[in-house]
């Protein structure tokens, strides 16, 4: 089977595939075989005892999650299955935020880092609350033209906030 959305492969353990355990946790979970080639065919863990002890530790406290990790017997080659479950909190490595998209892992950056917090934490970028906003930041022309547009397309307006309650009053 090849390398897909869900399965990673990997011919020896390196640290640096905590991210790709946090780019799988981050999206719908996955699985990382250590020991197999690109094609998926088992190569064979010379220092597994050592790696089933170490690879569950290294995950447990550097991204802080915990993964199945099992030893497989391929062809009388042994290999190590490491199965990541999805997440509903973001799951970082050292601060920073992967991605798994397709057969590849990207580090989340910026708007897309930013996008993807929020809808972790269940927000769109409209419901989040600046503190150092304040009345006089808002414009009452641009309110009067967006009430007006509202209006002249048939949208109800349904004020949640009894600030925008007063400005909607103030200004109609």
């Amino acid at each position: 089977m090849p390398e897909q959305q869900s399965i990673e492969y990997k011919s020896s353990w390196h640290d640096d595939y905590l991210k790709w355990i946090c780019g799988f946790a981050n999206v719908q979970g996955g699985r990382i075989y250590i020991d197999k080639d690109d094609t998926g065919k088992a190569v064979d863990v010379d220092d597994y005892k050592k790696l089933m002890d170490e690879i569950p530790n290294k995950i447990k406290n550097n991204p802080g999650i915990i993964a199945e990790v099992n030893l497989l017997q391929e062809g009388g080659k042994s290999l190590i299955e490491i199965i990541v479950l999805p997440y509903s909190v973001p799951i970082s490595l050292r601060g920073r935020y992967y991605y798994r998209s397709g057969s590849v892992k990207q580090e989340l950056t910026g708007t897309a880092l930013n996008e993807f917090l929020l809808k972790r934490a269940g927000l769109t970028w409209d419901e989040v609350i600046e503190p150092r906003a304040t009345f006089a930041d808002i414009d009452e022309e641009v309110f009067r033209l967006y009430l007006q547009m509202a209006k002249e397309k048939g949208h109800k307006l349904d004020f949640q906030f009894r600030h925008f309650r007063y400005m909607y009053d103030k200004i109609v």
